[in-house]
């Protein structure tokens, strides 16, 4: 809702801040009332960005009170926001971790990757030994991207490629080389550990 007040200004209300104050047009409003309102109209705001952005994506209470601040909610109304999604069970930083691995494996990612997704999203360390517990080996996916890439006649050059595309996504030298050496290729000029 939309109120209209006497200096020309307008405020953007949800109608549940309407009806908590009784608001109906030619209202009079005190000082004490304003301020009041102003307080609650905030909160309120708070809170309903913070559904709007955990109902997108998976995110973690630290990276959500982040974001609320940056799009402009004022801190302390931004804590509360996400103390309040929290107490209704809304935000679990343990579910997200699980959820950040899920899509990492999901694409092929090695365990790097998957570590350094978890630190992008701000997830608390304290839920990555659980969220990683039961990451896959993931060297039939470096087999089938070796495989995509490569074949008997590809130059070093090509094989370097490679090698650098499966690193960029998170996997270690020495899962690589082991995919190169079941594909019977020469893995020599690569080192054992990145």
């Amino acid at each position: 809702y939309w109120i209209h007040l006497d200096d020309g200004s307008k405020m953007a209300l949800y109608r549940q801040t309407v009806e908590d104050f009784g608001l109906y047009s030619g209202k009079e409003l005190s000082d004490s009332e304003w301020e009041q309102l102003q307080t609650a109209a905030g909160a309120m705001s708070a809170k309903m960005r913070a559904v709007r952005i955990i109902s997108a994506s998976g995110v973690t209470k630290k990276e959500l009170e982040h974001r609320l601040i940056q799009k402009g909610e004022d801190p302390v109304q931004a804590k509360e926001a996400v103390s309040w999604l929290s107490e209704m069970d809304l935000i679990d930083d343990a579910k997200t971790a699980r959820q950040i691995v899920e899509r990492c494996i999901g694409k092929g990612y090695g365990l790097a990757r998957a570590k350094q997704a978890l630190y992008e999203k701000k997830i608390p360390k304290q839920y990555w030994e659980d969220a990683l517990a039961d990451y896959p080996d993931q060297i039939d996916y470096i087999m089938k991207f070796l495989r995509s890439r490569l074949d008997a006649e590809s130059d070093q050059r090509e094989v370097k490629r490679a090698v650098d595309a499966l690193l960029r996504r998170g996997h270690s030298y020495r899962h690589i080389r082991e995919g190169l050496n079941l594909l019977s290729m020469d893995s020599d000029e690569f080192p054992e550990e990145y």
